[in-house]
This record gives C-alpha cells, structure tokens and sequence, in this order.
C-alpha cells in the first residue's frame, strides 16, 4: 500500500511536466501546418472517404447487412488509429529522451504515459469528424447510449498504455521491433473488423476475431454510439480484463528493466 502511495504522490509531483510534454508535441504536430488542429478532423474523414469508396465502389462490399456503415467504419477507423499511434509514439518515447534523462532525474514512465495522453487529445479532437459522418449519411447516433461509450474508450487507453510500456522497454535493447511492430498493427486492422461484421463471417473466424482484444473495444463503442444496446455483460469484462492484464504486465516489464536504459541510450 505504502509503494502504491508513493506512486501516485511522483506521479502527482510530476503533471506539470506532464502537461509541457503534450502541450509541446500539440505545437510541434501543427508547426507550420495552414490547417492546424483541422487535420485531426479531416485526416480521419478523408481515410474513411477512401476506405469506403475501395470496399465500397471497387469491391462492392459497401457495407452490405451493415446499417449506417460510414458511420460503423468511421468508429472503427478512429479506435484502431487511437491504438495504433499511442502504442507507436510511446514505443520511441523513452529512447528519443536518452539525452534529458542522462541529464536529470525524470520518472522514464511519463514519456509512454504523455504519448498516450497525447494520442487521446488527438483522438477526441477527430471525433467531430465522427459527428460530420453521421450528419452528412443522415446515420443515426442513440442519444441515451452514447455517454457509454466513454468506458471502452478509458479502457483501450490502459490498454494501449500497458501496450505501450512493454514496446519502449523492448525499444530500448531491439530497434528491430518498430518495423515488426508495424507489419503486425497491419495485420491487425484485418483482424479488428473496421469494415465489415464479423457475423457474417464462418464460426471459425468470429472465434478468432472474438481473441482480438481491439475488436472489442470498438465493438463496444459501436454498441453504445450505433445501436443503442449500451454495454453487455461482456462488453464490460473483457475490456476490463484485456486492460487491467496489459497495464499489470507492461508495468513490471517496465520496472524490471528501466534502471538498464541508461547503458543502451
């Protein structure tokens, strides 16, 4: 209990710089950039555009059984990216700050930590273009669900920072798995159903999508946004569990090696 308290007071010691951290890589991902803070909403309208006009138009899958399917692609699209650039930026967060913390003593934790605040800043500016979808389809959002959805969302964050935490470990000693890390965040935007219903698909291979734990982070949000079912029983757990084991083992991952980062910097 003590170590638990000792924790959270560093961790309290330390939310300004917290705060400086992502209020400079705000500035520094808009410098020079005409349309600013508007590239986090049109960057994700323009992909779904694309998206959609190639499952859409080029291989007439537009959605087909799916109701409000620019909308059910957009949600997935957006969780998917939420994941995908927490998990990247905090993979090189702790090795891009080897020359800070060869200088001063700064808790090597905030750096995974401020890319994956960071990344969530990103994710609810994108949002209006969530809401720009589902006006331009006329796609119906339940009003009475949609609060809910800021359950799975909290939940992926945990998720993507255990995630996280472990990548800038292995970073540190292999710079070998960014590339790897790349190619399977490809193969697992196939495997998160961002286009298409896993229903539809043979028993065998809901089974396998049912192991991704993405697809039921989205699957969540899709529920409380689109559907208006709010969250089932499993809709809470599984999240919860798939959060709580990731951020436990990217923690003691973390600390077992941190003290050896000095001499791979």
């Amino acid at each position: 209990m003590q170590k638990l308290k000792d924790t959270f007071a560093g961790f309290w010691k330390y939310r300004y710089l917290l705060q400086n951290l992502i209020s400079r890589d705000f500035k520094l991902k808009y410098r020079r950039s005409v349309l600013g803070v508007a590239w986090s909403v049109l960057n994700p309208l323009l992909t779904c555009l694309v998206m959609w006009a190639v499952f859409g138009a080029l291989f007439n899958q537009r959605g087909q059984g799916i109701e409000d399917f620019p909308l059910f692609l957009i949600i997935g699209q957006l969780m998917f990216n939420f994941f995908r650039e927490s998990t990247t930026m905090a993979m090189e967060s702790v090795l891009k700050n080897g020359p800070l913390l060869r200088k001063v003593y700064i808790p090597k934790y905030i750096f995974p930590l401020e890319k994956c605040c960071f990344a969530l800043v990103n994710f609810f500016f994108s949002l209006v273009a969530l809401f720009i979808v589902a006006l331009l389809t006329w796609s119906h959002i339940s009003i009475g669900t949609v609060l809910l959805a800021i359950y799975p969302i909290v939940m992926l964050f945990i998720f993507s920072l255990g995630i996280g935490l472990i990548l800038s470990t292995l970073y540190v000693f292999v710079r070998d798995i960014m590339h790897i890390w790349e190619v399977f965040c490809t193969l697992l935007v196939y495997g998160s159903a961002i286009f298409y219903d896993p229903r539809q698909m043979e028993s065998w291979m809901q089974y396998v999508i049912n192991l991704n734990p993405i697809y039921w982070y989205i699957t969540s949000v899709r529920s409380c946004v689109m559907w208006g079912e709010g969250l089932t029983p499993n809709m809470v757990l599984i999240p919860f569990l798939c959060a709580a084991l990731s951020l436990g083992l990217g923690v003691w991952v973390f600390k077992k090696n941190q003290d050896q980062f000095v001499l791979y910097m």
